[in-house]
């Protein structure tokens, strides 16, 4: 019933940018957080940035500054800045929104896009 399709992952030099974008589609009537994780070699799956419906944003620590999370509500997507990226960004990198589905009676759940891949390498 909801799809979130990722796009923007690519290979990219150290210092350089890239913009990933999540957008949802299906009966949606409102979407809650919206947030990136990535999964790094070896490493369990971790939240990156996340973004509330007030616009309120947070953080890893490791890409303040560099990182930058976004909204377009009447698109239903989301987007992910990331600027000064390291090779330690290197990452499968997932978005995550909590929606709630027509009917708007249901409770919200989680959704996942299908994950893009992020490499920093020179």
């Amino acid at each position: 019933q909801v799809q979130l399709v990722e796009s923007g992952g690519g290979l990219v030099q150290p210092g350089g940018s890239l913009r990933l974008s999540c957008s949802a589609s299906g009966s949606i009537y409102t979407i809650h957080g919206m947030g990136w994780y990535r999964q790094r070699p070896g490493k369990q799956r971790e939240l990156v940035a996340h973004i509330t419906e007030d616009y309120i944003t947070n953080y890893e620590d490791s890409v303040k500054g560099r990182f930058t999370i976004s909204r377009d509500n009447p698109k239903n997507t989301a987007y992910l800045q990331m600027d000064s990226l390291k090779p330690e960004d290197t990452a499968v990198y997932y978005c995550n929104f909590r929606i709630i589905i027509q009917p708007a009676n249901q409770p919200p759940a989680n959704y996942w896009g299908q994950g893009t891949q992020v490499t920093v390498s020179s």
